[in-house]
């Protein structure tokens, strides 16, 4: 009998696309693998240490597994892996952790244990300094959705003063293009059609440029769509957003971190750039590439956060032309230069601006997608949900849900946006046969005037 694989993959789409790749690479040695919380004769747990809650996610994922499969091979790795290799070497069930520099080597270390059964002691493959070299990747990602990710580069040199990354991926390096068109290749034949470039500072991929490479990729027949993911403001190229305009295939989408809305602030966590340099960004692409999605990433709570400074940072997030922002808490990270400052905010603090920008975000949100009513757009669509409705996603990132009689999987149909949603555009087929009318459990909102974003 096959012996079966699970996978847990804690983090970012950088982590979700080295496990895809992994996945495959245990396929084609034989594994069948199996969903996450069923029994299983191998756990791969794939980790991050952005935040501190990655032991405690650790441990619940292990005890989980050991609960239904008390015999199961426990390998570890990912960023935690990397910095709290002790932490993790004390972990009851583990079995097996590879560093960073060692990830995708994963496969032939289980090889070399015959029968992957429990051990009395953790083994250990870890290094301190990783690689600076450029890389290839062998194989391929396996995923079971319309849209795939590929890594392009690893590693950052940004050293922001929060970030922990720099420590757990090393120093930026970037994929040689050949293997990255390689690998595309073979995701569109596996029949995906968007893929979505993925690293740690996807702007300083260096082999040629990013630009140079999205070049490359849009001349691949059978691909339909090149989306580009987290971005610094600091390395877009003005020639990047003009191709952008332009592109038949490049996504209209730009989804640039600010962290916080405060010249005070930004410098104190080494960031490269000021809110008057930012919000001129912005304002510029949204003007030079119409109904562009720009998203944003904020971190509230920052050592020496004032109320004043927060509300800057709504501020900024209020005024731009920002569809979104993704809200995070800050999480002193040992051995960055944040953690060693003083004036810390306080978890109450923190857990309500976290709710204020949540709530600005979710507003922003809305009135992005309610400027489509009533247009047509092109919906890539990827699956059905419970409720019977199909969705998918547009090029510049609203989410569409549709009823269809039949399959919607994997096609890219026209529709016209009808409502707006809480986490959705609700539209209908204009390109063939109109579905049915039903009635739907969620109320759908024409306007979002009566509600105040918050002050």
């Amino acid at each position: 009998m096959k012996k079966k694989v699970a996978f847990y993959t804690a983090g970012c789409r950088l982590n979700q696309s080295e496990t895809a790749v992994l996945t495959d690479r245990f396929t084609t040695m034989g594994y069948e693998r199996v969903a996450y919380g069923e029994p299983t004769d191998v756990l791969v747990l794939n980790t991050c240490s952005v935040t501190e809650n990655a032991e405690a996610d650790c441990r619940r994922v292990i005890r989980r597994t050991l609960r239904h499969s008390p015999r199961a091979f426990v390998a570890v790795t990912g960023c935690y892996a990397q910095t709290g290799l002790d932490t993790l070497q004390r972990l009851p069930g583990v079995d097996l952790v590879l560093g960073n520099q060692y990830k995708m080597l994963l496969p032939d270390y289980l090889e070399e244990m015959p029968g992957a059964h429990k051990r009395a002691s953790t083994f250990v493959r870890h290094s301190g300094s990783i690689s600076r070299e450029d890389f290839v990747q062998d194989g391929v990602g396996e995923y079971a959705t319309t849209r795939a990710n590929l890594k392009i580069q690893d590693g950052c040199n940004f050293m922001c003063s929060f970030c922990l990354i720099p420590f757990a991926r090393g120093r930026e390096r970037s994929r040689l293009a050949g293997d990255a068109v390689r690998e595309a290749e073979q995701l569109v034949e596996r029949g995906h059609r968007e893929l979505v470039l993925t690293g740690v500072n996807i702007g300083r991929f260096a082999n040629g440029g990013l630009l140079d490479l999205i070049e490359r990729l849009e001349r691949l027949p059978g691909l339909a769509r090149i989306r580009i993911s987290s971005i610094e403001p600091t390395t877009i190229p003005d020639a990047l957003i003009e191709y952008m305009r332009t592109s038949r295939k490049l996504c209209r989408f730009f989804h640039v971190p600010l962290q916080s809305g405060h010249d005070g602030i930004l410098s104190a966590m080494n960031r490269r750039y000021t809110v008057r340099e930012y919000r001129a960004w912005v304002e510029d692409v949204a003007q030079r590439i119409p109904g562009v999605c720009v998203g944003t990433d904020v971190l509230v709570g920052f050592p020496g956060e004032t109320d004043r400074e927060f509300s800057a940072t709504c501020d900024v997030v209020r005024d731009l032309p920002l569809a979104y922002a993704h809200v995070f808490s800050y999480s002193a990270r040992p051995g960055t230069p944040a953690a060693r400052l003083s004036n810390p905010v306080s978890s109450a603090v923190i857990k309500t601006r976290n709710r204020v920008l949540s709530r600005l975000s979710a507003m922003k949100r809305a009135q992005f997608y309610q400027q489509f009513l009533d247009r047509d757009c092109l919906v890539l669509f990827e699956s059905m949900g419970k409720d019977g409705l199909w969705t998918g996603l547009t090029d510049n990132f609203l989410r569409v849900s549709v009823a269809g009689s039949g399959s919607l999987a994997n096609q890219i149909r026209q529709v016209r946006l009808t409502g707006v949603m809480e986490h959705a555009a609700l539209g209908k087929l204009t390109d063939g046969e109109q579905p049915r009318p039903r009635r739907f459990p969620i109320p759908v909102f024409q306007s979002f005037k009566e509600a105040a974003l918050p002050a």
